[in-house]
């Protein structure tokens, strides 16, 4: 199986001065290895670990990362989609050093359960679980979702970000309109682009202001 590409968000990330790192996590790509993010039964689902074990490869990827002598350790920036996305938000929530941001697009676990479009396996527990991560994070992070995304409805994403904020976390979140046949795929196409690029651009110029570039 070949890597994803995310060409579309790479060549903007450039733009915007980012050294771009796109790191496969174990039991994915063609090297496989032991995959280390099952958040248990669908009846009983730990969203929390599982975010949690997404996270662990993510910010083993950022140390590294912020030890080159070419990287500016003090402006990390985590982007993540799907899976990668909640992970993304779960490694806010432990505080990294080296991450100044997240941006979190289509993000959550649980999704598309059953082979059915719009059905989690325990939507009450994604919003608790993204009141958890809120709770302890620091850092501001951007939510980008969709109308159409087939694995997270609208009114659950809002759920979620709303938890996350109400318990303390930074969270600019935005519902953009539908997308092609499912949202859930809006991050990587150069067509996606034109409509998540002014809210992220935003987004990083709220935090690294619109003349400095990381």
């Amino acid at each position: 199986m070949a890597p994803p590409e995310y060409r579309a968000g790479a060549e903007w990330l450039v733009s915007r001065g980012f050294m771009v790192v796109l790191p496969l996590r174990r039991g994915y790509g063609p090297r496989g290895g032991e995959w280390a993010e099952a958040y248990g039964p669908c009846s009983q689902p730990d969203y929390v670990r599982g975010g949690l074990a997404t996270a662990d490869d993510i910010q083993n990827v950022a140390r590294y990362f912020a030890t080159l002598p070419t990287i500016r350790a003090d402006r990390i920036l985590l982007v993540g989609q799907s899976a990668g996305g909640w992970g993304s938000l779960a490694a806010a929530s432990r505080g990294p050093e080296s991450v100044r941001a997240v941006i979190n697009f289509a993000g959550g676990r649980g999704g598309y359960a059953g082979g059915r479009p719009n059905n989690n396996c325990a939507p009450d527990s994604l919003v608790d679980a993204a009141a958890t991560f809120g709770r302890s994070s620091k850092i501001p992070t951007l939510w980008i979702y969709t109308r159409n995304d087939r694995f997270f409805d609208s009114a659950l994403t809002a759920r979620m970000a709303g938890a996350y904020r109400s318990a303390g976390g930074d969270a600019e979140y935005h519902l953009l309109d539908a997308f092609g046949e499912d949202g859930h795929r809006l991050f990587p196409t150069p067509e996606g682009r034109a409509l998540w690029q002014p809210y992220a651009d935003r987004f990083l110029d709220r935090i690294w202001g619109a003349s400095a570039r990381p």
